[in-house]
């Protein structure tokens, strides 16, 4: 938001600079952003002084040039001029060098010292137009007699200059989003830290009253939950013209440009009062006023000459019949302000914040009247604001009254009473503040107060005051006055040492980012907001219900995220449209759900793989990623972990149509498989897409297991393998387990390396050709040995699985 460092002196008298003033908004909670100085004339004519020609002589090697001698007070500069009207004894502005002109906003021209055919010259004598103060340029500026020699030219014209401070308003801070808004915090902290007893200057308003007010006039409002409040009234006879220089002038300091006077003023009043106002043209109009919202599919035209489809959620202002503006967002263009428009009616209304953010937001319009209404208006503010307009707008276009300011008012404020304990503040503040001075801060924010004892007060909110509710918000009112600076630093600090499963939680995920991007992966980070999308049957997978959002931007952010794997579904489906498709992402983030025991936080990792394994080369084969490949993945970050997990098959999920956990002591890690055909189908993306999930909150009750050193064996290993044949049911995860029961100290590995179904075996038989590596840290292994425990695996296999071995 920004506001003008002289409209802010309309309402408060101070003598503070630009940073002064900058450093106390700050301090009191309205953050300055920046400032930026704004000049009458661009440049300010900074390095321009009024000079007297001395002498004037025609140049000896150019017939359109002429030498002078320019006094300028200080000094006596030869000038060297072109312009044919300039002569001896005139009163000039010289631009002297090193100083800069523009001609035009956007093409700043340097005065340099310069030779011209032969001569001198060392400045410039300016025409009008060159310095900002005309449009002419038929020769140099003559000023008047009395121009003082040596001034400067900015103060020779009275220029004027402003400042522009942009502040960083807060949502919470509707009271704050106008020129008097800010002044009443200003006034608060120079009368407590001056014991000052300054008061805000409230612009004057005349309003006549009407004889015959429009007598068959209505307004309506068809919901009073999205309208609460609405006022309006018609002028007629009025003048549309160019508003006034004073008024323009304001306007363009907080880099607003004027339209005419009829729409300046209630640029004006907003940013005067912070409250928006709409002027329509009256005739457009009729008899009556209805606030609705629109009908979807309905098409319509805004003052930018867009046309706009309307979805049904906007409210809108219509006539009964046509709609006439988007309500504190946008007018419409057939019943704006014309040159032609003679009569006008003008609204003040109270809109109900969560419908104007959501229409703002879906036609992308972020207007100065939508930032307004979205942070909820000062509704203590509407009648004085419309009052105000219309004293304006009879003052400089003429015109007179007709509607009375009408008002339709559903709003009701019921006074809010809280206790403050005075030393319960100096305790949560760090500070030490006598009763006195804590009534003196709060009764400078307009809060009335009435002391109960020595250490109680009993405090009334102001109306405008929407943000506080409670004593801690009173308590950070006074703190911000007096100042969040001036809270002293204690000799001595008490720190808490940081949460051992914090760090446990940063150390997992450094680890596993530093893996997945090592391994070809991209992180990405998804919104925490998504839609209800299986809502029904993750409410049976779970148990819990979503946490829905109270006032959700639309339906597909209406609640919080309950897997993480639809945004990342969503990303491969972007980017496969972008023809991406070899594609690996993974993400770090928090799932929420809702049980009876209350609200639900897990933190997870998921990951997600779509088309082929690497790049395509002349040097390696091209392989699609499969259940295999995801398998090791999470195998790999399992031993990355220091975790033994153990496998276990599961029933197809709503996510997955083959799927497997990985757990560790009894507890699921990892949840992997290729995605579901229904969800694709769902999000609408092609291919086969595989995933895992990982259960951070879950490793965290386990903590890494120490790494253990071990000296290389001195001796050979010895390798063996079997070809297997078995039923097709059979897994290999039902192999490794009775293997390694049947030999747990020679057997270091065993690995699957050919799997075969097909001619010349039966049609539910495979055949799996499986090796192992034995091994004697202390002796070389005999054949004698290897074949006795080969044998009992044989035995084992064949009485467990019903394995035989393949001729």
């Amino acid at each position: 938001m920004k506001i003008s460092y002289n409209w802010l002196k309309n309402y408060l008298d101070f003598d503070l600079s630009v940073d002064e003033l900058a450093e106390i908004l700050t301090d009191t909670g309205l953050e300055v952003e920046g400032i930026k100085r704004i000049d009458q004339v661009k440049g300010g004519l900074e390095g321009l002084v009024i000079g007297k020609v001395i002498d004037c002589v025609k140049h000896e090697d150019a017939d359109r040039l002429k030498i002078t001698q320019v006094d300028i007070g200080t000094e006596t500069l030869q000038i060297v001029c072109g312009a044919d009207n300039v002569d001896a004894n005139q009163k000039v502005v010289v631009a002297t060098v090193g100083s800069t002109l523009y001609p035009t906003p956007d093409s700043p021209f340097k005065i340099k010292k310069a030779k011209i055919r032969g001569e001198a010259s060392f400045g410039m004598i300016c025409a009008e137009d060159e310095i900002g103060m005309g449009d002419s340029h038929e020769g140099i500026m003559v000023l008047p007699d009395d121009a003082v020699v040596g001034q400067m030219a900015s103060k020779h014209f009275n220029l004027s200059f402003d400042y522009q401070l942009e502040i960083g308003l807060t949502p919470n801070r509707c009271d704050a989003m106008g020129h008097i808004g800010v002044a009443r915090d200003l006034k608060a902290y120079l009368n407590y830290h001056t014991n000052g007893n300054k008061e805000i200057k409230f612009p004057e308003i005349d309003v006549p009253s009407v004889k015959n007010n429009i007598a068959d006039f209505s307004i309506e409002i068809t919901d009073s939950e999205l309208c609460s409040r609405y006022i309006g009234a018609v002028i007629e006879d009025v003048n549309v013209e160019p508003s006034p220089e004073w008024m323009q002038k304001a306007l363009r300091t907080i880099d607003i440009e004027p339209i005419n006077n009829i729409v300046d003023v209630t640029n004006y009043v907003m940013f005067e009062f912070g409250t928006p106002l709409h002027a329509f043209d009256y005739t457009k109009i009729g008899n009556k006023i209805v606030v609705q919202q629109s009908k979807k599919g309905e098409s319509f035209t805004t003052l930018d000459g867009i046309e706009r489809k309307l979805n049904g959620e906007e409210l809108m202002i219509t006539n009964g019949q046509e709609n006439l503006c988007i309500a504190g967002v946008y007018g419409g263009l057939s019943s704006g302000i014309s040159n032609d428009t003679t009569s006008i009616f003008i609204e003040s209304a109270v809109f109900n914040p969560t419908s104007i953010r959501k229409t703002s937001k879906s036609h992308g319009l972020q207007t100065d009247a939508s930032f307004r209404f979205e942070r909820g208006v000062d509704t203590s503010f509407t009648e004085a604001a419309i009052n105000r307009a219309i004293s304006l707008i009879l003052e400089i276009s003429g015109g007179q009254l007709t509607l009375q300011p009408t008002k339709v008012d559903y709003t009701e404020h019921k006074p809010l009473n809280l206790e403050l304990n005075v030393p319960m503040l100096n305790d949560r503040l760090g500070i030490h503040l006598e009763i006195d001075q804590v009534i003196l801060i709060l009764e400078n924010l307009d809060f009335e107060c009435h002391q109960i004892d020595a250490k109680k007060v009993n405090i009334k909110v102001p109306e405008y005051r929407r943000d506080v509710y409670r004593v801690e918000d009173v308590m950070e009112e006074v703190l911000r006055i007096y100042g969040f600076n001036q809270v002293p630093i204690p000799k001595k600090w008490h720190i808490s040492f940081q949460n051992r499963e914090y760090e446990n939680s940063n150390e997992i995920q450094r680890t596993l980012s530093n893996w997945f991007v090592s391994n070809g992966f991209n992180e990405v980070v998804n919104n925490s907001l998504s839609n209800d999308l299986f809502e029904n049957k993750l409410d049976k997978s779970s148990g819990n219900t979503k946490v829905s959002i109270l006032n959700p931007l639309s339906s597909e952010l209406a609640s919080m995220r309950r897997t993480l794997l639809f945004g990342l579904l969503e990303n491969i489906k972007y980017n496969q449209n972008r023809q991406q498709n070899n594609l690996k992402f993974f993400e770090f983030g928090k799932i929420y759900e809702k049980s009876e025991k209350g609200f639900h936080e897990t933190r997870q990792l998921a990951f997600v793989v779509t088309g082929n394994d690497r790049q395509e080369s002349w040097r390696t084969e091209n392989k699609a990623m499969d259940f295999f490949d995801v398998k090791a993945i999470c195998i790999s970050l399992g031993e990355k972990l220091g975790l033994k997990l153990k496998e276990n098959d599961v029933e197809p999920s709503m996510f997955f149509d083959a799927t497997q956990f990985l757990s560790h002591k009894k507890k699921v890690i990892f949840e992997y498989g290729s995605i579901s055909q229904e969800l694709k189908n769902k999000i609408g993306f092609k291919g086969s897409v595989l995933a895992g999930i990982l259960n951070i909150d879950h490793l965290l009750d386990h903590p890494k297991a120490a790494t253990v050193y071990k000296e290389l064996p001195k001796t050979f290993f010895v390798k063996r393998d079997f070809s297997l044949i078995l039923d097709k049911s059979v897994s290999y995860a039902s192999i490794q387990k009775i293997v390694k029961d049947s030999e747990r100290n020679l057997l270091k590995d065993m690995n699957l390396f050919d799997v075969y179904e097909g001619k010349n075996l039966p049609e539910d038989k495979k055949s799996y050709a499986v090796s192992f590596i034995f091994q004697d840290p202390k002796e070389t292994l005999q054949d004698a040995q290897i074949d006795k425990v080969m044998e009992k695996i044989r035995l084992k296999l064949k009485s467990e699985l019903g394995a035989e071995l393949r001729a």
